[in-house]
């Protein structure tokens, strides 16, 4: 198994991305804790450990840090994503978004990396947000180009002991894509239009991403550091035009 013997601690393990990566990582023999605001799901499994914590709350994460520990792998995962424009975001938009996507992150990374076994890896979640512009996501494409920015500066300041990189997903069936196409005029036709743009003619899987996680959480990545992966179906690899329409 290619994580046996390995320990990991994802973030946002409940749902969507964060539960693939969660499962995939036990199924290649990994000892898996994974933590969320609310109670523990009941589906998870039964060797999966679940903390009840606030990646906001520096405090919390700190104790689960305390708890446990010795850890090989750290996924940030755990994000939230508000759909407005600059002039229509207000305080507490900022709050929600920045809060959990870039001070979250901090703190996790923060309490995490001084209990990390040699050799540890970090992966963290960002998004092709961060480098093109989704249309009124302005504080999730900025949250998300911090997340990248943190992960090059923790690979140059904590290697060659612990390698971090990002993965950037592009649009991935969760309710984070959903909520997206409800902006436009017509989302069936948003939709449509979408997929003609990927290169591999449909959105993403949690797992599409979960594979990417496990490379860089093996032994195989091991000369791997500091780089934002992208795993968008081709999306960002187009040009604007429309391959539909040639």
């Amino acid at each position: 198994m290619r994580l046996g013997g390995k320990s990991a601690f994802i973030t946002g393990g409940r749902q969507g991305i964060g539960r693939a990566i969660v499962e995939t990582f036990r199924a290649e023999g990994c000892s898996v804790a994974t933590c969320g605001r609310g109670a523990r799901p009941q589906d998870l499994a039964a060797d999966t450990a679940w903390h009840c914590i606030d990646v906001r709350d520096a405090m919390d994460v700190t104790n689960a840090a305390l708890t446990k520990g010795n850890i090989d792998i750290l996924v940030n995962n755990a994000g939230v994503q508000v759909e407005k424009n600059v002039v229509d975001s207000s305080d507490e938009d900022w709050a929600t978004v920045i809060d959990t996507n870039c001070r979250g992150v901090f703190n996790v990374c923060r309490a995490f990396i001084p209990v990390m076994n040699e050799g540890g890896s970090i992966i963290n979640i960002g998004s092709i947000s961060g480098q093109v512009a989704d249309p009124s996501m302005a504080l999730y494409n900025a949250s998300k180009a911090f997340v990248h920015g943190l992960t090059r500066s923790i690979a140059v300041d904590h290697g060659p002991g612990i390698r971090c990189n990002a993965i950037c997903p592009g649009w991935i069936e969760t309710g984070m894509l959903e909520a997206g196409f409800g902006l436009a005029g017509n989302p069936t036709a948003a939709r449509d239009d979408a997929i003609t743009r990927h290169a591999v003619r449909r959105f993403g899987q949690p797992n599409d991403v979960a594979a990417m996680a496990l490379w860089l959480a093996s032994d195989e990545a091991a000369f791997a550091t500091g780089q934002c992966f992208t795993v968008d179906g081709g999306l960002t690899a187009a040009s604007p035009l429309n391959p539909g329409l040639f």
